[in-house]
């Protein structure tokens, strides 16, 4: 017998959204990593929020919302509330019961800049590196290092002439850029660069990962204002953060690829005692560089370094293509900076759901 098409809109829910999520969805799994990462910050969560006053958005659920946007690639911050008005499994992760109101969009952006003030992505990323650390899954001895371009949100058109520009430039022995006479009128932050002789210049700013050599996990990401030799300084400034106060008794080796084969760096990987295990090329005289010493060149773990380096290019394709950070719709270095940290934490739960067992 056929059925009728008939509608009839229900009054009550039996059935809670804890039930409605299947046991072994992925997402149950970065819940609970999540919680725990929360729960350890809740101190600094505290000092953001005076006592008296009306109670506004939660920041644990500002926060794994803004983690669903980059795990589901929403592309904007209405359309993640609209997917919440309706999507039961966004409710249960955010923590939204069936029938509690959503936000407003703009209440929702007003409530992010307090996140964004109080550092707030930098701490979860670090959070969810030590319970990597504590599942032993990063290596504590060789890493690599790479940077990639980030559109920002402004236009080429959009650069005028700095009404007071410097008297001395950035460039060699004084020499004005660019960037010394010109700004964004949409993002004075923002620097026309581009990585590759045949691509075009465009606004933007670098960000640069540091992982971890084995399972690729990222230890340490920031952005940068684009430049030359901006990955060079910021792979440096990661590296020393990365040195305990203690000796070590194996030795530290930091891949790379030929973008880093520069005399000052090499001699400041040295320096932190580090070993610089950075692709190399030939020059018009074909003949290699001595920036290298023979030991570093022909040592065995030089190779596997060439080889696990590979691994950052899949950070990169995952933050372009799934968290929408090829281009970003934040303005300003340090907002760039703030997300870019939380679209690397949330590779890094990602990455961590393959290599822990369910």
């Amino acid at each position: 017998m056929r059925g009728h098409d008939e509608h009839q809109e229900g009054m009550f829910s039996y059935i809670s959204p804890e039930k409605r999520v299947p046991v072994e969805h992925p997402l149950r799994r970065i819940r609970a990593m999540v919680d725990a990462a929360l729960k350890e910050m809740s101190p600094r969560f505290a000092a953001l929020y005076p006592e008296y006053g009306r109670p506004s958005i939660a920041p644990e659920k500002l926060l794994r919302a803004l983690l669903l946007q980059m795990l589901y690639s929403v592309r904007s911050e209405r359309l993640l509330m609209e997917q919440m008005g309706y999507n039961l499994l966004f409710r249960w992760f955010v923590g939204l019961n069936v029938d509690e109101e959503v936000w407003d969009v703009t209440v929702f952006t007003k409530n992010r800049e307090r996140l964004l003030k109080g550092e707030i992505s930098e701490i979860f990323f670090e959070q969810v590196v030590k319970q990597a650390r504590g599942q032993g899954l990063l290596s504590d001895e060789h890493f690599t290092v790479d940077g990639t371009l980030i559109e920002a949100w402004a236009n080429r058109r959009s650069f005028r002439e700095k009404n007071e520009p410097p008297k001395k430039g950035s460039g060699a022995r004084g020499r004005k850029l660019l960037r010394d006479t010109h700004e964004s009128g949409t993002d004075a932050e923002a620097r026309l660069f581009k990585k590759s002789a045949a691509g075009q210049a465009k606004p933007s700013y670098l960000g640069h990962v540091l992982t971890e050599n084995r399972n690729g996990l990222v230890v340490s990401a920031c952005v940068s204002e684009s430049g030359t030799r901006a990955e060079r300084e910021a792979a440096l400034e990661m590296m020393k953060r990365m040195r305990p106060g203690e000796e070590r008794k194996a030795a530290i080796t930091l891949g790379a690829d030929k973008a880093y084969q520069e005399e000052k760096f090499i001699k400041g990987l040295r320096a932190l005692q580090v070993a610089p295990h950075v692709a190399e090329y030939r020059k018009e005289s074909r003949q290699w560089p001595n920036w290298l010493t023979r030991e570093e060149r022909e040592h065995p773990g030089y190779e596997i370094s060439q080889r696990k380096r590979k691994l950052v290019e899949e950070v990169f394709g995952w933050l372009k293509s799934v968290a929408a950070m090829r281009q970003t719709k934040f303005r300003g270095r340090r907002r760039v900076d703030w997300v870019f940290r939380l679209a690397a934490a949330s590779y890094n739960l990602v990455r961590m759901l393959k290599l822990l067992p369910a």
